[in-house]
C-alpha cells in the first residue's frame, strides 16, 4: 500500500482539480498509454493504464473522492471494495471516442430519423442580372419520399412488424469482458439494419427503399447587388430525409459573367471611353453606355489622359440597404496615327503658338524608295 502514488500525482493534476480537468487529463493520458498504441512494450502500458483508471475511477466519484482525500489509499480500498473496478461516470462511448477518433457516433441517433442531404447547384448569371436581381426557376434532380409508400417502405395496405431480433430497438447489444472490466457494445441489428422494425411486402414504387429520384423546378430569387462566388440557401429543397427526418437543403452557388465593356468594384461599375486629341482639349459631350442605357457625359475642356468622372447613382444596387453604387468612367486619348499634309501642316502651327519644338520634317522611308525610283 505504501508503494501506490498519488491519484492526483498520476493524473498530472491540482487536488482542486475540477471533474473536467479530471476527464481532460484522463483522456489524454489514456491515449499516450493504451496498450493498443504502445504496441513495443503492452505489458508497462498495460500497468499505467491500469493505474490511469484506478485514479480516476476513484476521482471522478465525489463520494470516493471525499473518503481518499481525508484518509488516502486504504479507505477507499476498504469503503470501495477496490479502487479499479470501473471507468466511473467515463463512458465507454467517452473510451471510443478517445481511441478511434470519435468516429463512432450515436447509435441511437445514427438509427432514427436522419435528415436529408444538402444539394449544391451553379447558377451562372448577367452582370446585370447580378446588378438588378432577378427571379428564376433551376432543375434540381434529387431524391425525395416516395408518395405511395410515404417513406415507411412498405407497399399500402401491408403490415410493419416490429423486429423481434433487436425487439424494435435497432440495436444489439454485445458485453465484451477486458482486461479493464466490462465493455458494452452496441451495434445495429443486422436483421432490420437498425429499423426496429421489418417490412414484409416492400413498395412497388421506390423498390423499398422509402425514396425516388425525381427532378424538380425550384424558385430561386436573386437578390438585387449579389457578389460572384456568393451561395444562397434554399431550405428543405435538398434530398429527403431518412426514416421521418427533415429533408436538407439546397445551396445555389452563384457566377456572374465577365461584361465586355464593364468592370465591377464593390457597388461601383467602372467603364473607359477614348477621345480625340481635339476632344480632351477643346471639351465636348458624349454618349456613355450604362446599366441604365445611354447616358450624355459632359467633358469639360483640357481632360487629361486617365482622368475619371462619377455618374452617381448609376452602379449596382447595394445588397443590404438602399440605393446604388457610381459609374466611374475612365478616359482614354487616341492620338491620331495618320494625318493630312493639311493636318499636319496645323499641327505644327498650333505647336509653335504654345510654344512648342518640334523635330525636323524628315522623309520617311516609303517616301525615300519612292524618290529613288523616278
Amino acid at each position: 500500500m505504501a508503494n501506490k502514488r498519488d491519484y492526483y500525482e498520476i493524473l498530472g493534476v491540482k487536488k482542486d482539480a475540477t471533474e473536467d480537468e479530471l476527464k481532460k487529463a484522463f483522456r489524454k493520458l489514456a491515449r499516450q498509454f493504451h496498450p493498443d498504441v504502445n504496441k513495443d512494450n503492452p505489458k508497462e502500458s498495460e500497468e499505467k493504464f491500469k493505474e490511469l483508471n484506478e485514479a480516476y475511477s476513484v476521482l471522478s466519484d465525489p463520494q470516493k473522492r471525499a473518503v481518499y482525500d481525508q484518509y488516502g489509499h486504504a479507505a477507499a480500498e476498504q469503503n470501495f471494495g477496490g479502487a479499479g473496478g470501473g471507468f466511473g461516470d467515463f463512458g465507454f462511448e467517452d473510451i471510443f471516442d478517445m481511441f478511434f477518433g470519435g468516429g463512432r457516433g450515436n447509435p441511437g441517433q445514427k438509427n432514427g430519423a436522419q435528415r436529408g442531404n444538402d444539394l449544391r447547384y451553379d447558377l451562372e448569371i448577367s452582370f446585370e442580372e447580378a446588378a438588378f436581381g432577378k427571379e428564376t426557376k433551376v432543375e434540381i434532380p434529387r431524391t425525395e419520399t416516395c408518395p405511395t409508400c410515404k417513406g415507411n417502405r412498405a407497399k399500402p395496405g401491408t403490415p410493419i412488424r416490429s423486429c423481434t431480433n433487436c425487439n424494435g430497438t435497432g440495436q444489439m447489444q454485445v458485453v465484451q469482458n477486458t482486461a479493464f472490466g466490462k465493455f458494452v457494445n452496441v451495434r445495429t441489428c443486422d436483421h432490420c439494419r437498425g429499423e426496429g422494425k421489418v417490412v414484409e411486402t416492400p413498395c412497388t414504387e421506390c423498390n423499398g427503399s422509402g425514396r425516388v429520384r425525381k427532378t424538380r423546378k425550384i424558385d430561386i430569387k436573386i437578390p438585387a447587388g449579389i457578389e460572384n462566388g456568393s451561395r444562397l440557401r434554399v431550405t428543405g429543397e435538398g434530398e429527403a430525409g431518412m426514416r421521418g427526418g427533415p429533408a436538407g437543403d439546397l445551396y445555389i452557388s452563384i457566377f456572374i459573367k465577365a461584361h465586355a465593356q464593364f468592370e465591377r468594384q464593390g457597388d461601383d461599375v467602372i467603364s473607359e471611353t477614348k477621345l480625340s486629341l481635339t476632344q480632351a482639349t477643346l471639351g465636348t459631350t458624349i454618349v456613355v453606355d450604362t446599366l441604365d442605357g445611354k447616358v450624355e457625359l459632359k467633358i469639360p475642356e483640357g481632360t487629361q489622359y486617365g482622368t475619371v468622372f462619377k455618374m452617381k447613382g448609376r452602379g449596382v444596387t447595394h445588397l443590404r440597404g438602399h440605393g446604388r453604387g457610381d459609374h466611374l468612367v475612365r478616359v482614354r486619348i487616341a492620338v491620331p496615327t495618320k494625318l493630312s499634309a493639311e493636318q499636319r501642316e496645323l499641327l505644327k502651327k498650333l505647336a509653335i503658338s504654345f510654344g512648342e519644338q518640334i523635330g525636323p520634317d524628315e522623309k520617311g522611308f516609303i517616301d525615300k524608295v519612292k524618290d529613288a525610283f523616278r
